[in-house]
């Protein structure tokens, strides 16, 4: 069984979009698992099927949380499935599905895969993702590296479109609850990898995405949640040095965009102190 993981946000019309993406290109039994975090959303509960459950988050817990209830239920269920975590406003363009069992049985090793992500206009928008602790680099690659590989190593993936071999978890594996939205997959994914588990990217699995189609509903949301985000993430996984330096240039990057984008700026803002209270408050 194939879990598909997506999280609701006023995203009804989105998903229905998915699920049907889904249900063309399959012959693999599959269910989907929707986490409502719009709770007053009631349209979603049109999409009920006998292969798409969904659950309500009671509210907005941000990504990772949801997922996290997600990833729970379905470990119960089965903790040997495959669960491919997919962001609402993506699709599938071919039959992928029957892919997914027969490569992990070939790479039994691999804990987290990435998929390749395009846009709608056929540009890749995700070839893999590296991390450089030294410097606090975190880079999405964009082209097509190593093409006749089985899979790229990598040290993160996108949270847009990864999946997870459960075989391979001892406990259920999970989100950071402390983000909310954004870097939430960068930190999962050199979190899991410190504990020995491969992260891959293979080119074979497609996803489009029709990106920022949600989160660009409210810039200065995207810009807070973005800031805060990157800034945990630089705490957890750099020297306090590297932290510092990115930390003041948050603050005066903050200012200069305020002037020319005065939410995105003040988003920003918010996000520098929603990170500096809750430091305060560990």
């Amino acid at each position: 069984m194939i879990y598909f993981l997506t999280v609701n946000y006023y995203s009804t019309n989105l998903i229905l979009k998915l699920i049907n993406s889904i249900h063309k290109t399959s012959d693999v039994g599959y269910k989907v698992i929707i986490i409502n975090n719009s709770p007053d959303d009631r349209s979603i509960d049109n999409l009920k099927t006998d292969s798409v459950l969904i659950f309500n988050a009671g509210a907005n817990l941000g990504f990772g949380c949801a997922c996290n209830l997600g990833l729970k239920w379905i470990y119960i269920q089965d903790p040997q499935a495959y669960v491919w975590i997919i962001n609402p406003d993506a699709y599938l363009t071919e039959n992928t599905l029957d892919k997914v069992q027969p490569f992990f049985e070939l790479h039994p090793e691999i804990s987290i895969l990435g998929t390749f992500i395009c846009t709608p206009k056929g540009e890749v928008w995700f070839a893999g993702g590296r991390f450089i602790p030294k410097t606090g680099a975190i880079i999405t690659e964009k082209k097509v590296t190593n093409i006749d590989a089985e899979y790229v190593n990598c040290d993160w993936i996108s949270g847009c479109s990864l999946i997870l071999n459960f075989k391979n978890f001892t406990d259920c594996p999970y989100f950071d609850s402390d983000y909310f939205l954004y870097y939430e997959d960068v930190d999962f994914c050199l979190r899991y990898a410190n504990q020995g588990h491969i992260i891959a990217i293979n080119n074979n699995f497609l996803v489009m995405h029709e990106g920022s189609s949600i989160t660009n509903r409210n810039i200065f949301k995207k810009f807070r949640n973005g800031t805060y985000g990157y800034l945990l993430t630089m705490d957890k996984h750099t020297n306090k040095f590297i932290f510092k330096i990115k930390l003041i240039f948050q603050i005066f990057k903050s200012i200069l965009v305020i002037l020319l984008k005065p939410q995105a700026g003040l988003g920003k803002f918010y996000g520098i102190w929603d990170y500096v209270i809750k430091k305060q408050n560990k």
